[in-house]
């Protein structure tokens, strides 16, 4: 099956769109709003918040780079270097938050991020195979 182009700019886009997304809302200044509860389902509510954040990327990186995930094997690198990027812009932002007086940095959200990474990009990756496989 021969890629479209047109999507793979749409989803490129939309990956520079998602990355800047979730740099605003990891950099800014929210002390100004209310507060929110501290758990959700027993989870603290800032890792479920760390853990959506993160969710699409390992999603959007397929979806803009699916063209050269035709083999089980390239598919497989494509997912061990989308995981290893996302958990490196992961700690880029952990460290980035460090450096301001109105963050702070958390191990335990690095955590929660590169769980959701690992997580969505495990599913992507299982859908991309069922997906070649059913095109054979």
């Amino acid at each position: 099956m021969k890629p479209n182009r047109k999507r793979s700019i749409f989803f490129s886009i939309a990956m520079v769109v998602y990355i800047a997304v979730v740099a605003y809302l990891l950099f800014a200044n929210f002390e100004k709003l209310s507060s929110v509860p501290r758990l959700f389902l027993g989870i603290p509510t800032d890792k479920v918040v760390h853990f959506c954040m993160f969710f699409p990327f390992p999603i959007l990186a397929y979806l803009a780079y699916d063209r050269l995930t035709d083999t089980p094997l390239k598919a497989l690198a494509a997912l061990v270097s989308i995981c290893a990027i996302g958990a490196i812009f992961a700690g880029l932002t952990e460290i980035g938050q460090s450096l301001l007086p109105y963050r702070t940095q958390d191990i335990s959200d690095f955590r929660a991020d590169c769980i959701a990474i690992c997580i969505a990009g495990l599913l992507t990756f299982i859908i991309d195979v069922s997906k070649m496989r059913k095109e054979k």
